[in-house]
């Protein structure tokens, strides 16, 4: 299923300021590579009279008996690894298109318009109880066409809707992983409803620590459909749910355990704050009835405002 380009064009006409680059400095938007004696080797040029004899190529010298200067090409000042958990639980609600996975790929295509637009480096991981899909940071076209059609090959499978098929996640595992094949010190966006086994949240925790700890920047869009997900907000008859990962069902009256229900999610995402806060993780509540465009919109005018 292709992307609706006109959804996610707009962004490309905003900013998305770096917090750190290479070493951990701070810098602005930058509208094309340009040279200078830096990371990445580009070409060489003959050298000029009175020139600094430091990045003269005595290789190629003796080969030649021409002087070169070596020159370099700044690496890309933003490297954006978008992560995108692909559990049957972001397939909620089911009979919608409007579905947490669905936001998720929106969200991440509208990202990569603006990275491409600003001539950046990205890359997309894709997970489940494990990555199933990992495509390093890259700044080509090709590359890009590649994540695209990535990103519309997930809208496919979504758009099939789920057909009793249970894919589970383990989102601590998953985010190790991204912790390790990443980059350091890249900025990482993060798209997951963080829907784990209870008794792992330290675990989930300790992968997200683990993401800092590699130097990352790391902002996680925690994805809900705050309505029922959040709130529990049904109907007063009883109800049939099915968990989507695990395939367990129970019938029961939503009332009979809303308090009970509403105060576990609720401990949890004061949790999930508190180790954000403590992490310096940015996390971004998406509600997906605010739609992809404003959320991630209000979130990079605040960024921008924010490093300015």
């Amino acid at each position: 299923m292709p992307i609706n380009r006109s959804f996610i064009e707009p962004f490309k006409n905003l900013e998305l300021l770096a917090k750190k680059v290479v070493e951990g400095f701070i810098t602005g938007l930058h509208k094309s590579p340009f040279h200078g004696f830096s990371v990445e080797f580009a070409e060489h040029r003959l050298y000029n009279t009175g020139e600094s004899t430091r990045h003269i190529d005595w290789k190629l010298f003796a080969r030649s008996e021409k002087l070169f200067i070596k020159r370099y090409e700044e690496e890309t000042n933003l490297r954006c690894q978008i992560v995108i958990d692909n559990s049957s639980s972001m397939l909620f609600p089911i009979d919608s298109e409007n579905n947490k996975l669905t936001f998720s790929v929106y969200a991440a295509a509208a990202l990569c318009e603006l990275l491409k637009q600003q001539r950046d480096a990205f890359g997309l991981t894709i997970f489940e109880k494990e990555i199933t899909k990992h495509i390093p940071v890259k700044g080509s076209p090709s590359h890009q066409k590649l994540i695209y059609n990535t990103l519309e090959n997930l809208l496919q499978s979504n758009s099939e809707k789920y057909k009793g098929e249970n894919r589970s996640t383990s989102a601590a595992s998953a985010l190790n992983q991204v912790a390790e094949v990443v980059h350091q010190r890249s900025l990482v966006f993060i798209f997951s409803d963080m829907f784990e086994n209870i008794n792992e949240n330290a675990e989930l925790f300790s992968a997200l620590q683990h993401l800092k700890y590699k130097k990352h920047e790391v902002v996680l869009f925690h994805v809900t459909d705050k309505q029922k997900e959040m709130d529990f907000e049904f109907e007063n008859k009883p109800h049939h749910f099915i968990d989507l990962e695990s395939g367990e069902e129970i019938k029961l009256n939503p009332t009979q355990i809303k308090d009970q229900y509403k105060k576990s999610i609720s401990d949890f995402n004061e949790a999930l704050k508190v180790k954000c806060g403590q992490y310096k993780i940015d996390l971004i509540e998406a509600d997906i009835h605010d739609g992809f465009n404003t959320v991630l919109y209000t979130y990079l005018v605040k960024r921008s405002m924010m490093i300015k």
